[in-house]
């Protein structure tokens, strides 16, 4: 018999991804200078998204972005993608959930964010096998990022759809009842879990490997 967390259904979900401007984002990569952190950043997207396009679970993957190049980049890798036209992270995946549902009514959203260089198709296969067994009990799942306080991955039937990113994200998603995928998936998740937003994050998921956008960028830097 195969494990409870076996692939039983490809291509279920639609993965939603926020990215910032790279220009904005990833303010807390102290020790590089403003051009190598807007060059990790789109990175750091680019590579989150390929895997999210490789992965056999998911059938669509859409990113709000306000960066234009970025976006051309995006999409043709097969990405679509829209405005960002919310004021807040949570409400980015709210409208874009929406978004998800008018075109792809019968997929289930996944918010993941744009900082999982390292991420393996795999890894989120799994834990997306394991969110279809849990979602018709409770509505929701999450994972939690490696230090436990973060979350890196939230899921939810439409109707149940409310993410809750931000400080203390993991507990305030546990609390609201979503299911920890850490506790019911065979798989250890780890690249799922490394999301980057310091130095020492990125040093950890270099040391694991992450994809060719941000080994490139690293290898230009001069960066583990």
């Amino acid at each position: 018999m195969p494990p409870s967390d076996a692939v039983p259904s490809p291509a279920r979900f639609v993965v939603l991804v926020p990215v910032k401007p790279p220009v904005a984002g990833k303010s807390r990569l102290q020790g590089v200078d403003d051009g190598a952190r807007t060059a990790l950043a789109a990175a750091f997207a680019r590579d989150t998204v390929a895997a999210c396009l490789a992965a056999e679970q998911v059938a669509a993957v859409l990113v709000a972005t306000d960066d234009a190049v970025l976006a051309l980049a995006l999409g043709a890798a097969g990405a679509t993608c829209l405005p960002d036209g919310a004021t807040g992270l949570n409400e980015t995946l709210v409208q874009s959930a929406a978004e998800a549902a008018r075109r792809w009514r019968d997929l289930v959203p996944v918010a993941l964010p744009a900082d999982l260089p390292g991420l393996e198709p795999g890894d989120l296969d799994a834990a997306l096998a394991a969110a279809h067994g849990a979602l018709p009990a409770s509505g929701q799942a999450f994972v939690p990022d490696a230090a436990g306080l973060g979350t890196t991955l939230y899921t939810a039937e439409p109707s149940a759809f409310a993410p809750r990113f931000g400080e203390g994200s993991a507990a305030a998603h546990a609390g609201a009842g979503a299911v920890d995928l850490t506790r019911t998936c065979h798989a250890p998740l780890g690249s799922l879990r490394r999301d980057v937003d310091d130095l020492v994050d990125l040093a950890t998921a270099a040391s694991f490997g992450v994809g060719p956008h941000t080994r490139a960028v690293l290898d230009d830097l001069g960066l583990f």
